[in-house]
């Protein structure tokens, strides 16, 4: 059998660091207010003249520096973002013009809000189990400040930009063990973004293009989801909670982290977290903390790594991965 592992890993962050003293300028906030409830201390964010493309682009440059390739290499490019750059063309169609991927590669976006990259990595570990492709180049890329209100203190304080990207290559033995995903439509009002393209210009007004959330509905059901999908994914492998080396969970808040962590028995050395220092940054937060991870040493080969992430939708769902 054919399977996908992770060839290599790379990341970026804007150079622009806005801190919690800086939000507490711009609504009724403290730093020791969003520290308590979310653990974020920092976030990044894009310059005006950054796009969702542009951040992804050097993510999935170090990417294949780190795996040893050249963009033409690449067959596959697969996306996850709720913040494209256009309508059209998908902006994995951008990155493969603007990286030189051959033409005639398959490139498209995937849309799951923060569940997107593992989204994107269940998709192209098809691709490669059923030989549509032998190497795919995997990415979570968000510029979530362009949809932030900076007047509502509940949700500017949550959220950062940033990419992280994976090359997945074939291989005889398993690297991805699982992937499972989900979604919820009929939680849409708890989480969204409540104007699209096809409502037509009519109907934007104000701040309709931007992010709501209803973050204490929102909170009880990702820990009750993420709680749920922990135990499922261990039973597809038919491995027990002790087998994990490192959780790597989407970074949107550190209560729900540490839940996940405690459904697992895992102490919070073994979970990479990376909240405190880029905020959510949807798609982007998983690839985000797990190139940090590899890159400062922790994560080493032959280890089994779990991601999850939920998301806006609603939308859930894990990696099991042998590094």
């Amino acid at each position: 059998m054919t399977y996908a592992r992770i060839k290599g890993t790379g990341s970026y962050l804007p150079e622009r660091v806005m801190t919690n003293t800086e939000l507490e300028g711009l609504v009724d906030t403290s730093d020791r207010w969003i520290q308590e409830r979310t653990g974020i201390r920092e976030r990044r964010i894009a310059a005006d003249d950054q796009t969702c493309r542009d951040l992804a682009m050097i993510a999935a440059s170090r990417a294949l520096d780190a795996a040893g390739l050249q963009p033409t290499d690449i067959d596959l490019v697969v996306l996850g973002t709720c913040t494209p750059d256009r309508i059209f063309p998908s902006t994995a169609c951008l990155i493969q013009a603007g990286l030189g991927i051959h033409p005639g590669a398959v490139a498209f976006d995937v849309s799951a809000a923060c569940s997107g990259f593992v989204f994107a990595l269940d998709v192209a570990n098809r691709f490669i189990r059923t030989g549509g492709a032998r190497t795919a180049l995997v990415i979570g890329a968000e510029t979530m400040s362009r949809i932030i209100d900076w007047n509502d203190r509940g949700t500017c304080v949550l959220f950062g930009d940033g990419a992280g990207a994976v090359v997945l290559e074939a291989a005889d033995e398993a690297g991805i063990l699982s992937t499972h995903l989900h979604a919820d439509g009929g939680c849409e009002d708890l989480l969204n973004v409540p104007w699209g393209v096809s409502q037509g210009q009519d109907a934007l007004q104000g701040s309709q293009a931007k992010l709501k959330m209803r973050g204490n509905e929102v909170f009880k059901v990702a820990v009750r989801t993420l709680g749920r999908i922990v135990d499922e994914t261990l039973d597809a492998n038919g491995l027990e909670k002790a087998d994990v080396d490192w959780l790597i969970p989407h970074q949107a808040n550190i209560r729900i982290i540490q839940a996940t962590a405690k459904k697992l028995g895992l102490p919070m050395e073994q979970v990479v977290q990376t909240v405190g220092e880029h905020g959510n940054t949807s798609a982007a937060s998983i690839p985000l903390a797990l190139d940090t991870a590899v890159r400062d040493g922790r994560i080493q080969p032959g280890e089994l790594l779990l991601l999850e992430a939920f998301g806006g939708g609603f939308t859930w769902g894990s990696a099991l991965i042998r590094y």
